[in-house]
């Protein structure tokens, strides 16, 4: 294919220092972290991807992004977490057995060790997009990291909840792919495939059934995650570039976190995914049960087209207000979806300058 935008391009983000720092979890996976410094001074903020997406999502040239715009405004040490789900890595490239039990206990906490590493004992904010955002309220309401400034948690959080189609696709899919057609991961790419492999066959049909566009890589994203036509976006809120992009900027993902999600849609909240796993007894097996104890303040916010993870966090808002009402806020973007938030055109007009808000206000 011919690229506008390279793959994995920094041009995103002039004007800054950027270092990639990797490090090792205690389960034995090398994983890293980019760095982003103007000033070494303030509070620091991490920002952590989600499912098939990487720190990409956070650096695209195409506009105004986050990252670019926290270093603008106050925030001028900036780390984005590529870990195991991320595209960066070829972890979710095989019939893997991880869930988000394994990416609370393991891949934030030693990420926040790294970070701090470097960046020393200053105020540490978290920004964090999907099943990101689900693992990291995990390892935070687990008590498997602490000291957290404050936490700003996109389109799910501790109580995952999903359209009906989406639920049908998250009990099927697994088996269904991994047994039934031996295909060990899903990717968004299969349509740049050799013609006739399966993955290039499994694209064509999928085309099929969304006549909303000729971008493959949608069409497939969209029976990867969520319900509709598209299910990630509104394509009237991305740049044209960044629609032609998506087999870029999303890969491929294993289908086992799907039966993790699965069986937190099913309980109503975030709970481990196997209780006598011995590796994860230091995590509980219902995350929401401490809620009480959290002081890290938590802004929750969705998109009101939010067709992946529903009203996701307005229920987990609701759930959390009424154990310790006042501590923590929920925002609902009008027009926005699931991953239009970070990636539309406009995000740094419509949804920026209210997480800067927040941060600002708990720095103070």
């Amino acid at each position: 294919m011919t690229r506008t935008i390279p793959l994995f391009t920094l041009d995103g983000v002039p004007d800054a220092t950027i270092t990639t720092h990797p490090f090792t979890t205690d389960d034995g996976l090398g994983l890293s972290m980019l760095r982003f410094v103007r000033e070494p001074a303030g509070d620091v903020v991490l920002v952590i991807h989600g499912l098939t997406t990487s720190s990409d999502m956070f650096i695209m040239p195409e506009h105004h992004n986050l990252v670019r715009y926290l270093l603008d405004n106050g925030y001028p040490e900036v780390w984005t977490l590529d870990y195991r789900m991320s595209n960066r890595h070829p972890y979710n490239r095989s019939m893997h057995r991880h869930t988000m039990d394994d990416i609370a206990l393991f891949d934030h906490p030693a990420a926040l060790r790294a970070l701090r590493a470097v960046a020393g004992e200053r105020r540490v904010h978290v920004i964090a997009h999907c099943l990101g955002s689900v693992s990291f309220m995990m390892s935070l309401f687990g008590g498997a990291v602490d000291g957290i400034a404050s936490v700003i948690a996109n389109s799910a959080a501790l109580t995952p909840r999903v359209p009906n189609w989406s639920r049908l696709k998250l009990t099927v899919a697994p088996a269904f792919m991994e047994y039934a057609l031996g295909l060990p991961f899903l990717d968004p790419k299969w349509s740049e495939e050799p013609p006739f492999t399966r993955g290039w066959l499994f694209s064509k049909a999928v085309d099929l059934f969304h006549p909303e566009c000729r971008e493959s890589s949608c069409h497939m994203l969209s029976l990867m995650w969520g319900t509709g036509w598209p299910a990630l976006y509104g394509h009237d809120k991305l740049a044209a570039v960044t629609h032609a992009r998506s087999g870029d900027l999303y890969g491929a993902t294993g289908l086992h976190y799907y039966r993790h999600v699965l069986k937190m849609v099913r309980a109503g909240r975030a709970v481990k995914y196997d209780p006598g796993d011995a590796r994860l007894a230091a995590l509980p097996d219902d995350y929401l049960a401490g809620a009480a104890e959290i002081t890290t303040p938590v802004l929750l916010t969705t998109g009101d087209r939010n067709h992946v993870f529903a009203d996701s966090n307005v229920v987990c808002h609701d759930r959390l207000k009424a154990v310790v009402p006042g501590r923590h806020e929920l925002a609902v973007f009008p027009g926005y979806g699931h991953q239009d938030v970070f990636m539309g055109r406009n995000c740094h007009q419509d949804v920026f300058p209210l997480m800067i808000d927040f941060l600002k206000r708990q720095g103070a």
